[in-house]
């Protein structure tokens, strides 16, 4: 005996699955199940014809696309506006930058414009404190009272001392 059987196609697999087994005391009770599997192109068909009508699709995109004109004259003002809106933005960021320069020359030249009016500040300060703690210079000087008038009233002029 063979175990080629001339009846049973090559193609064809057969699987025997045990679904239940019953163990009884007087009996055991076993149903099997067999299932057939066929080996099928079904797929690979479907997969290549699939394959074939999104290659025709692209083909149709790419060469459809280059077949009007507007769309390239549309393509070029987007680029170009894209390029102008593009330069605008770069020339707003480099006067952004130079403001942004401007003033921190200002802020620079107003605190060397306080750190000098401080120096100044304290140079007036040092002189002043200097001043009052040196000793004081008295000056003295004889000098001759002025007559009583004779009709017994003072004279005051501008020149006369006013203790």
């Amino acid at each position: 005996m063979t175990q080629y059987d001339p009846n049973l196609d090559p193609a064809d697999r057969r699987e025997t699955v045990v679904t239940e087994t019953v163990v009884t005391p007087s009996r055991t009770t076993e149903s099997t199940e067999t299932v057939l599997v066929r080996d099928s192109n079904t797929g690979w068909w479907i997969a290549g014809i699939l394959g074939g009508i999104v290659l025709i699709a692209v083909l149709w995109i790419l060469f459809a696309r280059g077949a009007d004109p507007q769309t390239d004259e549309a393509l070029l003002e987007a680029q170009l506006d894209a390029a102008a809106a593009q330069a605008q933005a770069d020339s707003a960021l480099i006067q952004g930058q130079v403001a942004g320069a401007q003033a921190s020359v200002d802020i620079a030249r107003a605190d060397a414009a306080r750190s000098q009016a401080d120096a100044v500040r304290a140079a007036s300060e040092a002189r002043a404190a200097e001043a009052r703690a040196a000793q004081p210079v008295i000056i003295e000087r004889e000098t001759q009272a002025p007559a009583p008038a004779p009709g017994g009233v003072a004279v005051v002029t501008p020149t006369s001392p006013q203790n």
